[in-house]
């Protein structure tokens, strides 16, 4: 694997009779979030769903592995340099703010600071903002005193900088413009609306802002003047971050790629992207395959080539996907944070079918259109039939996968206890235990496929007679060995509490999907006949 990978294990092995395709490669980094070049003139790169920060060296491609997945820092989104080459990271979901020392020790400077995101120096005082809404911009004392809060009731604020004039500016995304600030106190100026929804912001050699679309996936050059703004490049949505090394320009994006914009509409990708998280699959009608990768429903085409079905900031967005069933045309039913929602991108429309739920998981449609549900934070599994929701197990042990039999029977990956459960009206049975951690299960001619993270396997069992096949081994699917991930919180409203699901689904051929998380692709598994 490339250095910076979460996945260090070994090649997976499979059964006599059956061949892997990778459809994905492997991502190189899980999501690039805030970036920033540092004086050896590599650039750094924080990854909220890696949790983890690289430098990358826009020269030789090399990638380095700076603070690890489980290590102190959790989630980290952006980061600063202080003049002595400390890193100061915020860690989103934590809300907290830490320092990497330059021997690579690492101190807490501020833990209360929810939605902890956009981070800077200016001759040598630090600025952060919490991008949530009714979020501040605050200086943090370096000395660990009490912030100061130059603006509060601010609607997602994001990655922020001090520009040539002195002011302090920040993008809103929340309410879709660029704003400006003294640092040393007073009120708020308007300076460019009316955007793509501005995520980020630097300022080039002649004073002009830099700023990312998330939404509309421009690059747009402002005049802090006259707020008048031009596109520079026109790379796709999900932008996050930028950064100048020297006079080169390079442009992050939540998928992990990081693109160089080299100028009269031309870019370069210095980082090829991949998935930030692959979690549950579906396959259309057509047999077109859909991954939920968090805050993207991605399409991957024949070609190999993935393309957004849905994200977060398009119309219609149904929040955070974590499980995905497809049930037609363009029609999807999703799970994820509280909810359970039908969906559909092309019409921008999303309705909510059932809520109150703590940590939506797997979810599943039956034959007569039941959908049930797994939530890992209470431990129940839900059905939804005509608008009525009903509890039909309750104390599950980390419910994660859901399924249904051709006879309409729910089946249930309890990952917690090691086994899969069916949930008939009569209680809950065990249907197949001995596993390490089971996720991702599917259905399909008389067979059960368990996707089983722990022990990095997928294991086929025949409903009627019970026996059990292991199909592969070593996958590339949950934790790295000898890693134990801390748990992403998450925020509202981009997501409540994430955590891996790998998913799994089958092609009309009877070709095997599985979301293999750890390594950031998708694997396709084919029995030889």
């Amino acid at each position: 694997m490339t250095q910076g990978s979460r996945y260090t294990g070994s090649s997976t092995r499979l059964a006599d009779g059956w061949s892997l395709k990778r459809l994905t490669p492997p991502s190189r980094l899980f999501g690039a979030n805030g970036i920033r070049a540092g004086a050896d003139g590599r650039i750094y790169v924080a990854q909220v769903a890696g949790s983890q920060i690289s430098a990358f060296d826009p020269e030789t491609g090399d990638i380095e592995t700076i603070s690890a997945m489980g290590s102190d820092i959790t989630a980290p989104d952006d980061l600063a340099f202080h003049p002595d080459g400390e890193l100061y990271v915020t860690e989103y979901y934590d809300g907290r703010v830490s320092v990497r020392g330059n021997d690579g020790s690492t101190r807490l400077l501020r833990d209360d600071l929810p939605g902890a995101n956009g981070i800077t120096f200016h001759q040598g005082r630090l600025f952060v903002d919490e991008c949530r809404p009714d979020g501040r911009l605050m200086e943090i004392d370096l000395n660990g005193g009490a912030p100061k809060i130059l603006a509060e009731g601010l609607q997602l604020p994001n990655a922020l900088e001090v520009g040539p004039d002195g002011k302090l500016y920040y993008p809103m995304l929340g309410t879709n413009d660029i704003w400006r600030i003294d640092p040393d106190g007073g009120e708020p100026e308007r300076v460019a609306g009316d955007l793509g929804v501005p995520v980020a912001l630097k300022f080039d050699s002649e004073g002009y802002i830099i700023s990312p679309q998330v939404a509309s996936g421009q690059v747009l050059r402002i005049n802090p003047r006259t707020g008048e703004s031009t596109v520079i490049a026109d790379i796709g949505s999900g932008l996050d971050n930028l950064t100048f090394v020297g006079d080169r320009l390079f442009v992050s994006s939540f998928t992990g790629q990081i693109t160089e914009v080299l100028g009269g509409g031309e870019t370069r990708t210095a980082l090829a992207d991949g998935l930030t998280w692959p979690l549950d699959l579906t396959v259309g009608p057509d047999g077109t395959l859909f991954v939920a990768d968090g805050t993207f429903l991605l399409e991957l085409g024949s070609d190999g080539e993935l393309r957004t079905t849905g994200m977060l900031f398009h119309p219609g967005w149904p929040g955070y996907i974590r499980g995905v069933t497809s049930v037609g045309d363009g029609e999807f039913i999703v799970a994820g944070d509280t909810h359970v929602s039908r969906y559909r991108p092309a019409t921008a429309e999303s309705e909510p079918l059932f809520t109150g739920l703590e940590q939506a998981y797997g979810v599943a449609v039956s034959a007569s259109g039941t959908v049930a549900v797994a939530d890992i934070g209470t431990g129940n599994v839900h059905s939804v039939r005509s608008g009525e929701a009903e509890v039909l197990a309750r104390g599950l042990q980390d419910p994660t996968g859901v399924a249904f039999t051709s006879d309409g029977t729910l089946l249930v990956s309890e990952a917690g206890a090691g086994r899969v459960v069916s949930v008939t009206s009569s209680g809950v049975d065990t249907l197949v235990d001995g596993l390490e951690r089971p996720q991702g299960i599917l259905v399909r001619d008389g067979k059960l496929y368990i996707v089983d993270v722990g022990a990095k396997s997928l294991i086929s069992v025949d409903l009627d007679t019970k026996a059990q096949q292991i199909i592969a081994r070593h996958l590339p699917v949950g934790a790295p060995e000898g890693v134990t991930p801390k748990p992403l919180k998450g925020i509202v409203p981009f997501a409540g509490p994430q955590g891996p699901f790998a998913g799994i689904a089958a092609g009309p051929d009877g070709t095997l999907y599985i979301s293999a998380d750890a390594e950031g692709s998708v694997l396709a598994l084919r029995e030889e006949k």
